[in-house]
Parts: C-alpha cells; sequence; structure tokens
C-alpha cells in the first residue's frame, strides 16, 4: 500500500476516529490538511504531527466551503484524497425533534458533505485522478431511537456517494463509504457500563471497535488496491450489522 506523499485532506480530524485517520496517513508518508471546529484539539493535533496543516473551518458555513477547498488545494499543490468524517448528533424522539435541529444535522452531516466532494472533484478532474471516502454510520442502515436527523444524514451520504461513484468512474475518481459500528471514543467512554454491557452482546465479535479499525479500512479504499472498489460501503462493525 503505496500512499507516500499522497495529499490528503480529512475534515472532523479532532474526534477519536479523525485522530486515528491522521495518524494512520500520517504513518503512510502522505501530506495531511486535517479541519476541524476546536482550535485547541487542532493545536494538540499538530503538536503530535508537526507536519501536518490544520485547519479551523466550521462546514456550517456553506457559501465558504468552495473558497475553503481552494486554499486546502493550494497549500497542498492539490488534493489527491478526500475524507469526509465530520459530523454531529442532536439527538431527540421524531415527534420532539425541531426542525430546526432536523436542517442542522442534514445541513453539516450531508449538504456539507456534498459540497466538499464537489469542489474537491473539481481538483480532482485537473489530474484525473481522486479517491473520496466518506464515512457513515451503522445508524445510516438500521436506524436508531432518537437518531431521526442522523440517521437521515447518514443513509442520504449512501446513495449520494452511489451516484457520485457513477458519474465520475470513468475519470479514474473513486468515490466510496466506511460505515463504523460502535467505536471506542470519548463519546462511548461516557456510556454507562450496563449499557455498554447490553451494546456489546449485540455484537457478535463482542467488543467495541477502534479508531484505528476504521482508519486501516479508510486506508485501503484511499490505496490503489482498491482501484477496481467503487460506490460501495465497507462496514467496521465486528458484525453488528450485515449488509
Amino acid at each position: 500500500m503505496n500512499l507516500k506523499n499522497k495529499k490528503v485532506l480529512i475534515t472532523g480530524a479532532t474526534g477519536g476516529i479523525g485522530n486515528s485517520l491522521v495518524a494512520k496517513f500520517s504513518d503512510l508518508g502522505c501530506l495531511i490538511a486535517a479541519t476541524g471546529t476546536n482550535e485547541n484539539k487542532l493545536e494538540n493535533l499538530k503538536n503530535n504531527f508537526p507536519n501536518i496543516i490544520i485547519k479551523k473551518f466550521k462546514l456550517d458555513n456553506h457559501e465558504e466551503i468552495e473558497n475553503f477547498v481552494d486554499d486546502i488545494n493550494n497549500n497542498l499543490d492539490g488534493i489527491d484524497i478526500l475524507i469526509n468524517n465530520a459530523g454531529i448528533t442532536l439527538d431527540n424522539l421524531s415527534i420532539r425533534l425541531s426542525e430546526e435541529n432536523w436542517k442542522k444535522v442534514l445541513d453539516i452531516n450531508l449538504t456539507s458533505t456534498f459540497l466538499m466532494c464537489k469542489f474537491a472533484i473539481k481538483k480532482m478532474l485537473k489530474k484525473k485522478y481522486g479517491k473520496i471516502i466518506n464515512v457513515t454510520s451503522i445508524v445510516g442502515h438500521t436506524g436508531n431511537l432518537g437518531q431521526a436527523n442522523y440517521a437521515a444524514s447518514k443513509a442520504g451520504i449512501v446513495a449520494f456517494s452511489k451516484s457520485l461513484a457513477i458519474e465520475y468512474a470513468k475519470k479514474n475518481i473513486n468515490i466510496n463509504c466506511v460505515s463504523p459500528g460502535f467505536i471506542k471514543t470519548d463519546m462511548t467512554d461516557k456510556i454507562n457500563d450496563e449499557f455498554k454491557k447490553t451494546l456489546i452482546g449485540k455484537i457478535p465479535s463482542g467488543d467495541l471497535g477502534t479508531g484505528e479499525d476504521v482508519s486501516n479500512c479508510v486506508a485501503f479504499l484511499a490505496s490503489d488496491m482498491s482501484r477496481y472498489i467503487n460506490g460501495e460501503t465497507i462496514h467496521v462493525n465486528g458484525g453488528m450489522y450485515m449488509s
């Protein structure tokens, strides 16, 4: 798997999975631009990986996404690989879910992914090469209590990615998804032990996944080893959901 000197843009780089993505692609010798909204976490990431470029950017600022992608493209001297990992949750039962929180989750999780892909592909078309990996979620396939907005946004990413893959396959641009199950992060660490035990009981492998499990899969899809894989979703969930 040779990814040395490939130019990689990673959104949502400051979370548990995002940190693993930066570490994995750094180990593989890539040139990385990492983005997020938490300035302190971005600085910590920079301290751990001095060679990366960090950019604070809010993905709901849709009118600025084109300029943001242009800026990253100039800083990296191109974009070979785009990893859309950023996302938010604003959970509530559907009848209590406000239209504002419905729109906010779809705006950041789905619409921003569309716009990031749109403007990155314009750069990739010039060299007839590109890899896009959109990080979705098991919830986009199974649904989940209190997460109608999140599930809809993640399911939308899968369908959108399939359409995009058809449009640009002949241009040597591959678009795929990785769908994590329940991954060991700061968020899952806060789950009470009783519920965590119940959750793990539903996973055939009997344990939570790690950020590295996800980043390994993303790295494979970003490499030329996945040349003939396009429009697919690879599930990383220990067997909890099988499509």
